[in-house]
């Protein structure tokens, strides 16, 4: 099984990650530009970033995590201009090839934009095969023919964000001849079957001999090839030109056929300028990973060794604490590590013992947990993946308030705007903030069990560790929660899907001022310090509006409720759980005959319970307007094929009524969806075996051409994977990422493995910084037996994964479907 993963990531770090400078300006007077970025896969956008306004060098910091459904040949980044009364202009664009991402995995670049030009904007390939016959006519001439079969085409873009109307132009182009013809027209196709042939004549001998017999001249030969263009018809507007292709007729000098599959190329100007220094620079930091996960037999080993990881004396000799140690970017081992220990229950002892480890270093109670250790960095990663629909009840319906009602809350002196009242600014703020704060005091019910039992075992250490300092046990958690957790989620709702779009700059200023407000009244109730930590002047006079007892009081109560292990009666987690909210499209149920069944826009809502739908999501207060799919009811969820309404990126949600079909802006989106509803049902009684690939329409099912709607599938159900409802995870994925980790970084396992050993046999004192002065080495003997397992079974793994290497690039013929020719270009 292939998985593709793409992990772009932008974070807000010193270097700037994730912004663009030297932007082309305005002619006029006033030369800032309102910029925002794009990724794309070929032409497809799957991700946009926030507007950032009146900005020439806009600065994005955002962080994209996504894998990829299907086959790509470039990662795009579009920077744009912001028009509110026209199309957004596109000022230039970075496009980087898949087989070139590896080069800049995992480190920061500065990429020039290059100009977007309409001719070089092509995704998509074609089946094309060539024929030479040899026709004799009445009179005893001789006639070559070439026979140009245009099969048909795939994964052409969308126009519009609809399917296009393609057809193709067929031409021979020689010094002195370009003779073309044309297919029809396709609609609403984006993989149209042409299945038209053309024939050409190539040369005119003067008769037949057995001299000439099959064979051209080769000056012809050479300078000969066949062009195809593809286009969207515009009908009253301009064709859109889609990609080309060129292929010499000399590939039938050896055969008299030549048939494969070719990758669309910008046309002859395509990417062409010779001012592409002046459009400004992008910077990024990309990761991309490409894994083969294998059976799951192969991954015990590995997985069984992982899950040892929190019983392992001391934890700094586990292989979980050893994958930290010498991975490059410790967030690389993080996600999967943290994943695949929540999914067996065994987080909370890991990472109290990393914890531990923490605390031994820290020699003053109020720094403790500020710094970015694997233990930190776990937590994180943990309050992310459980923690979402703690965030969605608590903070959402205040949230949409803030960033709907788009009350002033500036008071910055320098910042304000003519006309602004900083006065009543600052009662919008206060009143923001106290809403906000009255809620989260008030919230620890909700509060996932696994969060309160890492919190509770985070209090119990501090308290040990500084037992003279009463604060430190609230401290210990307030960093979490507070600091980690509600401000971040606060500052950047977006991130955590408690918006559908990034808010604007005032609004983003006002969410930035409520955070910094927040996580300081977390601090300072649980120091219980008589003076903020602000360093602005407007902010410490407008904090000391809260520096009252009462907030004391109901921070340490909520620090309290939540690392408190009473009212919590196990890890698991009865209450229903957010797993995925966002903008879709669904087809009107049209339960009468009259009318046509549209595709309407509509806000999808899905927790570990049910699949809702409304108009917006200020719509849901409106009970009647939410309509609601049990998840027990769910009976199958399958890809819904484009034939079906001419519309690509569908699926379907069958279940004990109508099939819902609903289509996702983009193929990453359709993926994700389709992904955790199969999770989230996967344990479902009566659930189907074989399902209807297409729609019933008129009647009749597409795919089967049965008339009856009750007639069963003609498709067996794809294969399902384990369900795990609270995180959506697939244990062999995880794994397979740790041991590509492992793979990586080998040369300082290897390191490590020496310094084991340097320290086993040299036991004086350590005077100056050494090889191994980097790692974290309690127990060099237990460490070192821990390196061995892990080489031991990484390299059993290698056999198996140079098997499937082998077998893949052996099975995918230049030419074919999955591995297409790139075609001839100017």
């Amino acid at each position: 099984m292939k998985t593709l993963t793409l992990r772009i990531k932008c974070h807000a770090v010193p270097g700037l990650l994730g912004e663009a400078k030297n932007l082309l300006p305005y002619l006029g007077p006033n030369k800032m530009r309102d910029c925002f970025c794009t990724i794309n896969l070929d032409q497809e956008e799957v991700y946009r970033t926030q507007v950032v306004e009146k900005s020439l060098s806009p600065f994005f910091s955002e962080e994209f995590y996504f894998e990829i459904p299907r086959t790509f040949q470039y990662l795009s980044f579009y920077v744009y201009d912001k028009n509110v009364l026209q199309r957004d202009l596109r000022i230039g664009k970075v496009a980087i090839k898949k087989e070139d991402l590896c080069n800049h995995s995992g480190r920061e670049t500065w990429f020039s934009l290059q100009p977007v030009d309409s001719n070089s904007e092509v995704q998509g390939k074609v089946h094309l095969e060539l024929k030479l016959n040899e026709l004799i006519t009445e009179n005893g001439t001789v006639c070559q023919q070439l026979v140009v079969h245009i099969k048909a085409c795939h994964g052409l873009p969308l126009i519009n964000g609809q399917s296009c109307d393609p057809y193709a132009t067929v031409s021979l182009v020689g010094p002195s001849r370009n003779d073309q013809k044309k297919t029809k027209v396709k609609k609403k196709t984006s993989n149209p079957q042409f299945n038209e042939i053309f024939y050409f004549e190539v040369t005119r001998s003067s008769s037949y001999t057995r001299k000439s017999q099959f064979q051209v001249e080769e000056e012809d030969i050479e300078k000969l090839e066949i062009r195809i263009d593809l286009w969207n018809n515009g009908n009253l507007v301009q064709d859109v030109f889609l990609g080309e292709i060129k292929v010499p007729v000399n590939v039938l000098r050896n055969d008299s056929s030549h048939q494969a599959w070719y990758l669309l190329q910008p046309r002859d100007n395509g990417n062409k300028s010779s001012k592409t220094d002046d459009l400004g620079s992008l910077r990024l930091n990309i990761c991309y990973t490409e894994d083969y996960v294998l059976p799951s037999e192969y991954y015990g080993p590995l997985k069984t060794l992982l899950l040892k990881s929190p019983d392992v004396q001391p934890v700094s000799a586990s292989a979980a604490y050893i994958l930290g140690e010498i991975c490059r970017d410790k967030n690389d081992a993080v996600l999967p590590l943290v994943r695949l220990l929540l999914h067996r229950n065994k987080l909370v002892p890991f990472v109290t013992a990393v914890a531990e480890l923490d605390l031994k270093d820290t020699q003053d109670a109020n720094t403790i947990f500020r710094g970015n250790s694997l233990a930190t960095r776990c937590l994180d990663e943990m309050m992310k993946i459980v923690g979402g629909h703690y965030l969605k009840v608590t903070l959402k319906s205040i949230l949409d308030e803030i960033c709907e009602s788009s009350k002033p809350c500036e008071i910055d002196p320098i910042k304000l705007k003519e006309g602004d009242n900083v006065e009543n600014n600052k009662e919008n703020l206060r009143y923001y903030v106290d809403k906000l704060f009255s809620t989260i005091v008030q919230s620890s019910m909700s509060c996932p069990t696994v969060m309160c039992d890492i919190f509770y075992s985070l209090r119990q250490m501090a308290t040990q560790r500084f037992p003279n300092d009463p604060h430190v046990q609230y401290s210990a958690v307030s960093s979490f929660v507070f600091l980690r957790f509600f401000a971040v989620a606060v500052v950047s709702p977006h991130t955590f899907h408690l918006r559908p779009h990034h808010p604007d700059a005032q609004t983003i200023r006002t969410l930035t001022l409520i955070s910094k407000t927040i996580q300081t009244l977390g601090s300072w109730g649980s120091l219980s310090k008589c003076k903020s930590s602000f360093k602005e002047t407007f902010m410490c006079e407008f904090f000391k509006m809260f520096q009252e007892e009462g907030y004391i009081i109901a921070v340490k109560k909520f620090l309290d409720e939540i690392s408190s292990t009473e009212t919590k009666e196990s890890s698991g987690t009865s209450e229903p759980v957010h797993l995925k909210e966002g903008e879709m499209y669904k087809r009107a149920q049209g339960r009468t005959r009259i009318g046509k069944k549209n595709f309407k826009k509509r806000w999808f809502c899905l927790t570990s319970r049910e699949l809702t739908y409304h108009k917006q999501p200020e719509f849901i207060e409106r009970k009647d307007a939410i309509y609601t799919i049990p998840v027990k009811n769910i009976l199958a969820v399958e890809k819904l094929e484009e034939s079906s309404f001419n519309k690509k990126n569908m699926f379907q949600v069958i279940h004990t009524e109508k099939p819902l079909y609903v289509q996702a802006n983009n193929c990453v989106e359709a993926n994700e969806w389709i992904d955790v509803l199969c999770r989230v049902s996967r344990c479902n009684q009566n659930k189907l075996s074989c399902f209807h690939p297409s729609a019933y329409l008129n009647g009749i099912w597409l795919c089967c051409q049965e008339t009856s709607e009750n007639t069963p599938g003609c498709k067996p159900c794809t294969a399902g994977v384990p369900a795990d409802i609270q995180i959506d995870i697939d244990e062999d994925r995880e794994t397979e990422r740790i041991y590509s980790l492992f793979t990586l970084s080998l040369f300082k396992l290897q390191k490590m493995e020496e310094a084991c050993g340097t320290i086993a046999v040299y036991q004086g004192p350590q005077k100056e910084p050494d090889d191994y002065s980097s790692f974290v080495i309690e127990d060099s003997v237990t460490t070192f037996k821990t390196i061995q397992q892990i080489k031991s079974i990484t390299e059993k793994l290698d056999e198996p994964h140079e098997k499937y290497r082998k077998k893949r690039s052996s099975s995918a013929k230049y030419g074919s479907k999955e591995n297409p020719i790139v075609g001839k270009t100017s």
